[in-house]
């Protein structure tokens, strides 16, 4: 049963957006691309713990703190006996394990050991639990997702779940029964809310609106290759299709994430989408989904 949906985080849709309309440097979009396939990684397990059965507890993107110290974890399992943290990698490619070093042996790139990592946090969520005075048996494991992805020098001591374990790995788990009690659902809803919603170490560049292109671009492929057919918006890249409504309060929601000091104005949007439209259809969009405060010509939506 999933208590808790997994959702893009905000770090990754500020940078979603800011690959679109600026020009990010060759370390911010490296950056920016380890996020979405970091996601989409995610999601690809997600799809796969479905097959898990009996009763128990997921939890997605779980953001802790404790001692003024932060960790996050990908997926908790809560079952009967224990309790799996799950942190889930899309790498892909030849990597290898040498003592804390891990790196990519095409590039030599180097990156956090995910050992080192899951064992910093599976300590500090044992503390967690210690202080809210709760005895739970804790595994973590590290789960390499994608196909493509091989590891050298690994262990067999290692908590690594490799592509091809994958499956067997939550036929493992299925093959153990689990029934919860309250206790289990006391602390699941402690987890939930002791979720934090601002994460410290959100690595988003700075950025100034005048920095961004503003005009309307296509909502599937993110090309600025759109033009106004019948009152729909049409893609000339994709063929992607969406309605002025639809267009507009997804780029409402976007100014908003990016510039949440600036109000909500009809002159405010329809700069920020530069499209053949009139103020008044921007008017008329605004009116019907937001509440307008004020009269006057200084009047914004909330």
């Amino acid at each position: 049963m999933e208590l808790k949906s997994r959702t893009e985080s905000e770090e990754l849709l500020k940078m979603r957006s800011l690959n679109t309309r600026m020009e990010l440097t060759q370390e911010e979009k490296f950056h920016y691309f380890n996020l979405e396939k970091g996601y989409e990684g995610e999601v690809k397990f997600d799809r796969m713990a479905e097959s898990l059965r009996e009763e128990r507890y997921i939890i997605n993107d779980l953001l802790l703190k404790i001692n003024n110290s932060y960790f996050q974890i990908d997926t908790t399992l809560i079952s009967q006996e224990v309790i799996r943290l799950l942190d889930v990698k899309n790498f892909e490619g030849d990597f290898c394990l040498e003592k804390d070093r891990f790196y990519a042996i095409k590039t030599g790139r180097e990156y956090k050991n995910p050992i080192t990592q899951l064992s910093k946090c599976a300590s500090q969520f044992r503390q967690l639990l210690h202080d809210l005075k709760l005895h739970y048996l804790v595994e973590a494991s590290v789960i390499f997702i994608n196909p493509e992805f091989t590891l050298y020098n690994a262990q067999v001591d290692h908590p690594i779940i490799l592509p091809n374990q994958v499956n067997r790995f939550l036929k493992s788990i299925n093959s153990t029964s689990s029934k919860l009690n309250d206790g289990h659902k006391k602390l699941a809803k402690q987890l939930i809310s002791l979720h934090q919603t601002k994460n410290p170490y959100s690595q988003v560049p700075n950025y100034q609106y005048e920095q961004m292109k503003r005009e309307m671009y296509c909502k599937f492929c993110r090309s600025f290759l759109v033009s106004l057919q019948n009152h729909i918006f049409v893609c000339g890249k994709c063929g992607g299709h969406e309605t002025v409504e639809e267009a507009i309060l997804r780029n409402v929601r976007e100014f908003q994430l990016l510039f949440p000091e600036r109000k909500i104005t009809t002159t405010n949007i329809y700069e920020w989408c530069n499209v053949d439209l009139s103020k008044r259809t921007f008017c008329r969009v605004l009116k019907k989904n937001f509440i307008a405060v004020g009269k006057t010509s200084d009047s914004y939506y909330k």
